[in-house]
């Protein structure tokens, strides 16, 4: 089975759907042989190149364009063109969007990623392109894919009731939790930690209320580091930050490297995830394998994610964010608890599982597709 799967997510700084993209075609690589899934990866750019020697993707096969990706967007998104066939000069029984629009194709099967549904319920969280084509066009192109994955049993809900799409038709497919050992004992004089995009869905500012609570009240008070690129909607938070009574107390790092991911969850007493809606929250998955206990929203697939392994609180209530920051840094046995149950959790997350549910959503797809041709 020949697959093209657009790589542009991870082609810069590895966000979740970055990862997630990486992560999938690192797994599917290794699962699967070349006589049974040959894989082509697409990368467009009119400036950043993608290098497969650089990567860890040995045996895939790459093609690199040089075209700007806003323009080959509003051409896929809106005119369905070019098509796989014509960009890439090969056939293909399966393309693979990493995002909810289709990657247009002449006679491959289309498969679409839809992580979550936050940009159509709160579009005013989003920007540039994923507010002008996402909202309009992701039902049109949910129903005419011929299959879609999903990261977890939240948002394959949502896509069936925001977009009415029949729960046949959706595959969930989980990320795996990374290749690492749990950590030997917590640090003695580690941070609270926040991983990913300084964005309005991450509800960083509820955060920063809540870490502004225990600053006032509570001494020491370990300091809070904002590990994510920085957003045009960040500006406020930032300029906070530098500000009396949270300067000193809350440092924002920036975008952190794969590479050096583990070795900041190491150094971390805990994980505050405070989202608004995640459709997996892959952070989460990456504190509890290395043993990191969690405080996270109890909103979208966070609860799906944490369970009992971790402490859940309404991202709403600053309050309660601070007090699950509180329980989690006095209450070391609580703490310890969390953390084991996170270990234990993460290892149900395996990337061999989810490359061989990817199959199996392809050979769906491509049923469905001679199906319908038929």
């Amino acid at each position: 089975m020949r697959v093209l799967i657009d790589y542009r997510p991870a082609l810069r700084q590895r966000s979740g759907v970055g990862e997630y993209t990486h992560q999938l075609v690192k797994a599917l690589l290794g699962t699967f042989p070349k006589a049974v899934l040959e894989l082509t990866v697409f990368s467009s750019s009119w400036k950043d190149r993608l290098d497969i020697e650089q990567t860890d993707l040995a045996g895939v096969t790459a093609i690199d364009s040089r075209v700007p990706v806003r323009l080959l967007n509003m051409a896929w998104h809106r005119l369905g063109w070019p098509s796989a066939e014509g960009l890439t000069g090969c056939s293909f029984a399966v393309t693979h969007s990493l995002h909810p629009l289709i990657l247009p194709s002449r006679a491959a099967a289309q498969i679409i990623t839809i992580h979550d549904l936050d940009f159509l319920s709160h579009p005013e969280r989003t920007h540039a392109e994923i507010r002008r084509d996402y909202p309009p066009l992701v039902r049109d192109h949910a129903h005419r894919a011929d299959r879609i994955l999903v990261p977890s049993q939240f948002t394959a809900g949502e896509v069936t009731r925001q977009l009415g799409v029949a729960a046949e038709k959706i595959s969930v497919c989980s990320p795996g939790a990374p290749n690492w050992m749990p950590r030997a004992a917590p640090p003695t004089d580690g941070y609270v930690l926040f991983l990913g995009t300084l964005e309005p869905r991450k509800n960083v500012g509820a955060l920063l209320d809540a870490y502004e609570r225990l600053s006032l009240r509570r001494y020491p008070l370990p300091r809070l580091v904002l590990a994510g690129k920085a957003t045009d909607e960040s500006r406020l938070w930032l300029e906070r930050i530098a500000r009396p009574p949270l300067d000193g107390a809350v440092r924002h790092i920036g975008y952190v490297e794969p590479a050096s991911r583990r070795e900041l969850y190491e150094g971390a007493r805990l994980l505050v995830q405070p989202s608004f809606e995640e459709g997996f929250g892959l952070p989460v998955l990456e504190a509890m394998t290395v043993g990191v206990p969690v405080v996270a929203a109890n909103r979208g697939a966070l609860p799906e994610v944490v369970a009992d392994a971790g402490m859940l609180v309404d991202p709403d209530k600053a309050d309660e964010v601070a007090a699950g920051i509180d329980r989690m840094l006095t209450d070391e046995a609580y703490a310890a608890t969390c953390a084991a149950k996170g270990v234990e959790r993460a290892r149900h997350y395996q990337w061999g599982t989810t490359a061989r549910r990817v199959y199996e959503a392809y050979q769906l797809a491509v049923e469905h597709r001679q199906c319908a041709s038929a």
